[in-house]
């Protein structure tokens, strides 16, 4: 029987070897998640009143366009904290993004998201200030993003680098074009 045993020990590591180049069964491999942030300030031609609120998922659509949220949990049918909503995906393999709205405090003028895809999680925190005697707003939006998967890490990289590509001068645009028309600039996404 022990001799067995042994015949048995040495078949799987030469069947190991041949197979795997003993790297699948002999060694664990071990996942590490990456995670990358970025934060970026544009200026805004209103106050932080008129400003704030068009950072939340329902009052967002008037000044980015495509963007579609549509809402699973509110309690109060407005902006709350963990009022949970959903979005298409930006990538062909992945399912739509969940998001919630992990962090309210108006009176601080901060807003954060916690979004989840299948290979990546990720945080949107954006922290706005009133500038010069109520007549601009600057807003701080930083976005960290958490690998879930080897995939995931990768995707991430270029998912940063799409959003950041023109320092959030597109949601600039974007916004102070709404602020000034009361439309949407078309093409911004």
């Amino acid at each position: 029987m022990k001799k067995l045993m042994i015949f048995i020990c040495l078949l799987i590591i030469c069947l190991n070897q041949l197979m795997f180049g003993g790297s699948k069964i002999m060694k664990e491999t071990v996942f590490m998640a990456k995670r990358i942030s970025r934060t970026s300030s544009i200026i805004l031609n209103a106050s932080l009143k008129t400003v704030f609120p068009l950072f939340g998922p329902i009052e967002e659509k008037k000044w980015a366009y495509g963007w579609n949220p549509q809402i699973i949990f509110s309690s109060t049918n407005r902006l709350e904290q963990k009022m949970i909503f959903k979005t298409g995906h930006r990538e062909k393999d992945e399912n739509d993004y969940i998001w919630i709205v992990s962090k309210l405090l108006p009176q601080q003028a901060l807003i954060e998201y916690t979004v989840f895809a299948s290979e990546k999680v990720w945080w949107i925190t954006i922290q706005c200030h009133e500038e010069i005697s109520n007549q601009t707003t600057r807003a701080k939006i930083t976005y960290t993003f958490t690998g879930l998967t080897e995939k995931g890490n990768t995707s991430i990289v270029k998912h940063l680098a799409h959003i950041y590509a023109h320092e959030l001068k597109d949601w600039e645009e974007a916004i102070n074009y709404y602020l000034r028309t009361g439309k949407t600039l078309q093409g911004m996404k």
